[in-house]
């Protein structure tokens, strides 16, 4: 099992999504929560099971919320690089790959 990081951007978005979903309807927002820590927990056990999407990268969907992880498999660790809302500019993250993902290397 390995460990699971955020980079701060993606930690960002994910409390801005649970933030998004609660002001919607209450307890919606620690129900994404939930389903983060559960997408976190499965990619923590089999990192290499989720398809990779860009530069290495590997997603993994949200449960029933539009989002999905997008991650680093690295020897020691994970690095969670974005929380991204699928139908939104899908790639805007891929400058973090290089500019930040290498603080946790």
């Amino acid at each position: 099992m390995k460990k699971v990081i955020f980079l701060p951007q993606a930690e960002q978005e994910m409390n801005q999504a649970a933030i998004f979903y609660d002001k919607h309807r209450q307890g919606l927002g620690r129900e994404f929560l939930s389903m983060i820590k559960k997408g976190t927990d499965a990619i923590s056990i089999n990192p290499i099971s989720y398809p990779i999407q860009r530069n290495g990268i590997r997603r993994i969907l949200v449960g029933r919320f539009p989002y999905g992880i997008m991650y680093c498999d690295e020897e020691e660790q994970i690095v969670v690089i974005a929380v991204m809302h699928l139908h939104r500019a899908p790639d805007y993250w891929i400058h973090r790959v290089s500019e930040q993902a290498s603080e946790y290397r």
